[in-house]
């Protein structure tokens, strides 16, 4: 576990994010987060702003696991898709970077209800940055 997984800002402890690590691939970062009755629209289902928010930590946390510690970055785009209607619960997100120069990263992450179902998924967009 790097610093930048151990630090859990106050939006990401919001959203219940737990860091889980990397699949037996290496590639895929796995993270969960807890999806709380209070995220929840008319419907009685998770409200997509929760969701959008889910996978951009997902995927900036995926990023920073990628980069030195000396390293930051800052979403500068995140194309999110509603697939499936998500309920309260665990939602277990799985990041892996597509892309990456010296100056941006690509990230894509998508969203996994308690069911195996894929509920939301997005491509971020970001700046690499020095702290």
């Amino acid at each position: 576990m790097t610093d930048a997984t151990a630090n859990v800002p106050p939006g990401a402890q919001l959203l219940g994010r737990e860091w889980l690590g990397f699949d037996e691939t290496g590639q895929t970062a796995l993270i969960r987060f807890q999806a709380q009755s209070a995220f929840t629209n008319r419907h009685g289902t998770i409200q997509g702003g929760f969701l959008a928010a889910m996978l951009d930590s997902a995927t900036g946390i995926c990023a920073l696991a990628a980069l030195s510690p000396d390293l930051t970055v800052i979403t500068r785009s995140l194309d999110t898709r509603f697939l499936k209607p998500a309920t309260v619960g665990p939602i277990t997100a799985r990041a892996r970077v597509i892309e990456r120069t010296d100056r941006d990263m690509v990230v894509q992450a998508d969203l996994v209800d308690a069911g195996s179902i894929i509920v939301a998924d997005a491509t971020a967009r970001l700046r690499i940055l020095a702290k």
